[in-house]
């Protein structure tokens, strides 16, 4: 069984890194959206492209308030920090069972 459990303990390590990167693409996009970035720059339509399919059905169901401020860059940050916080720590705690 400790094969499975260090299989789930890899997966669990590959995830947290994976969210911690979306995270702060998330916050390099936000960051952007502040300034006039050049929408023909590669990096940021890479930027744009792994954001969007994301926070595009957040930014569809949310009001806009706030005085205009987007807030699904907020959500989509909450839902990364829940999912680290949740499933990657229970992943990491059923693999050290495992072992």
């Amino acid at each position: 069984m400790y094969i499975f459990g260090y299989l789930l303990m890899g997966i669990a390590k590959v995830m947290d890194i994976v969210l911690l990167l979306f995270m702060w693409i998330v916050i390099i996009r936000a960051v952007l959206s502040w300034v006039n970035p050049d929408p023909f720059n590669p990096i940021v339509r890479f930027i744009h492209n792994i954001t969007e399919p994301i926070l595009y059905p957040i930014r569809s169901r949310l009001p806009v308030g706030f005085g205009g401020f987007d807030l699904s860059p907020v959500v989509v940050f909450l839902a990364v920090i829940f999912l680290r916080t949740f499933l990657v720590s229970s992943l990491m705690r059923l693999s050290a069972g495992l072992l």
